[in-house]
């Protein structure tokens, strides 16, 4: 493979996929410098390997799946900040709906008191998603677990955009009633 071959390749992938890899890091990384330095990373490491004649052949799926341990490695080199703090400030800004479940979900090491609790919180995740009406949860799994557009599932499944979005709205507004219960269990005296 030619460097001009590889350099079509490279600058095809960052052409069709930038912005939706955007939209998912900025999901995960609230701080829009950090997530464009993220960003910059991914594509960077998409160079090096064509670089180390390694061509990728899902460049799509191969850029997600960096961008997601590039987004793991920034959490884990920040301090710890704790989970009632976190939830104040999001709630300061108005936006609770912006906590993700990566960021109340404890540390993921083999401790085994972050153990239980990663165990508990998925559980209670589990139970709650199985809870919603089937269309709620298929939409909620959709757009959340498997990183798909409301676009994506309007254009699969042919329902109306704003039935998705209302859909995923009740989802959340019971996942995050059920969520806090928990944690006020969990969390407070």
């Amino acid at each position: 493979m030619t460097a001009g071959h590889q350099d079509l390749q490279i600058q095809e992938a960052v052409r069709t996929q930038r912005k939706r890899l955007l939209a998912f890091i900025r999901r995960r990384i609230p701080n829009e410098a950090e997530a464009e330095d993220v960003l910059q990373d991914v594509f960077a490491e998409l160079v090096e390997s064509y670089r180390l004649m390694k061509p990728v052949e899902q460049a799509a799926a191969w850029l997600f799946r960096v961008a997601r341990n590039k987004i793991t490695d920034l959490y884990r080199r920040k301090k710890p900040v704790s989970l009632e703090n976190e939830m104040a400030a999001f709630a300061a800004d108005g936006d609770e709906n912006s906590l993700l479940l990566a960021d109340i979900l404890p540390a993921t090491d083999d401790a085994p008191e972050n153990r239980l609790l990663r165990e508990t919180l998925m559980e209670a995740l589990s139970d709650a998603l199985a809870e919603l009406p089937a269309a709620q949860r298929q939409v909620f799994i959709w757009h959340e677990l498997e990183d798909k557009t409301f676009r994506e599932m309007e254009e699969e499944t042919g329902v109306p955009l704003k039935t998705l979005i209302s859909r995923k709205h009740y989802a959340v507004q019971h996942l995050r009633k059920r969520l806090r219960t928990l944690y006020t269990e969990l969390f407070t005296d």
